[in-house]
């Protein structure tokens, strides 16, 4: 695996901007953050974003449209046309998939949702 910064327009490194390439796949990472990753070659080259973070910020899409050669109208025409593959690169939880844990460990704590109590039984009949 090699690391280096991405090359502004004077020709010096970006800070926090980096290329990372490996053996079968080229990843952009913003920050702590990949963005993009290219993997496979020639005709069998996949481009990956992440879902949450590829438009995240006007930097982040500077350094984002200098790794794939093309502005942020092509990248959303390649998304929509599934050339480009929105994914969670960075392995963190999708939004759904917290809220459903946050009502699971609700549900186990409170044990409200796995009875065969109802709301009133509770909190009392309303008066």
């Amino acid at each position: 695996m090699k690391v280096r910064n991405i090359t502004g327009r004077t020709g010096q490194p970006v800070k926090n901007q980096f290329i990372i390439s490996t053996d079968d796949a080229v990843i952009f990472q913003s920050y702590n953050s990949v963005i993009a990753k290219k993997q496979g070659f020639g005709d069998d080259e996949k481009i990956y974003l992440d879902s949450y973070y590829w438009d995240y910020s006007t930097t982040t899409g500077k350094y984002r449209n200098q790794f794939l050669g093309m502005n942020k109208a092509q990248t959303e025409a390649a998304i929509k046309s599934g050339d480009i593959i929105l994914t969670n690169l960075n392995h963190k939880p999708e939004l759904p998939q917290i809220v459903g844990d946050l009502i699971s460990d609700y549900e186990i704590e409170n044990d409200w949702f796995l009875s065969d109590k109802t709301w009133e039984d509770y909190c009392g009949e309303d008066e």
